[in-house]
């Protein structure tokens, strides 16, 4: 399988052998678990579907809580599909091992970032600001958004205040540092995208 399900624990560091620090992220797969094996034949293509993260059954509606059942594996907080060749070398319940990474690899990590709300022109997209001195009344705004004459309205795709956050990021070419397999955690160089217990998609790096 070309990937795996993780819950994003937070950050810590660790110190190579010549004594640097390094900043790395701790994600645990530890109940990560194969709960649907797609075939061609029936729904078009070869995947396996995983889950991860632990969720309550009241919280869980009757058409997933069948789907779990089925498959006779604890309901999940997230589920995602990983394309295969083959899916004779997978069954149902089992987790899904780390054995596919080893220290040193490179691995593509897709996350959602964090939500900041309905955010201002400054700090959702760096504006500079006014001055901040008294009686300027201008220091955290937009400023001018377009002509008055022509064209007499707004042009699209203009940065304004508005929602920021939660969107889909991947970070490429992030380092394997090291694998704990007992506890089911990967040890990441760097920061990664979303808060502490969102889910991270780690997949092999196809790009060079």
């Amino acid at each position: 399988m070309s990937g795996v399900l993780g819950i994003k624990v937070g950050m810590s560091q660790i110190y190579s052998p010549e004594g640097d620090r390094i900043p790395v992220t701790l994600v645990s797969t530890k109940d990560c678990s194969v709960v649907q094996l797609k075939t061609k034949e029936k729904e078009g293509y070869n995947a396996v579907q995983v889950g991860v993260g632990n969720k309550s059954l009241q919280k869980v509606s009757k058409a997933l809580k069948k789907h779990f059942e089925k498959a006779k594996v604890k309901p999940t907080r997230f589920l995602r599909e990983f394309k295969v060749d083959d899916v004779s070398s997978y069954s149902v319940g089992s987790l899904v091992s780390l054995d596919i990474f080893k220290v040193g690899d490179r691995v593509e990590v897709r996350g959602t970032t964090k939500g900041h709300g309905f955010s201002g022109a400054v700090k959702r997209w760096d504006f500079q600001g006014g001055p901040a001195a008294h009686g300027s009344r201008f220091h955290r705004r937009g400023g001018s958004i377009g002509n008055h004459t022509y064209p007499k309205r707004v042009f699209k795709r203009r940065k304004m205040p508005g929602h920021f956050g939660v969107d889909g990021r991947t970070v490429l070419n992030v380092k394997v540092m090291d694998i704990l397999k007992d506890e089911g955690l990967l040890v990441l160089k760097g920061a990664l995208p979303g808060a502490s217990s969102g889910l991270l998609e780690i997949r092999k790096s196809k790009r060079k």
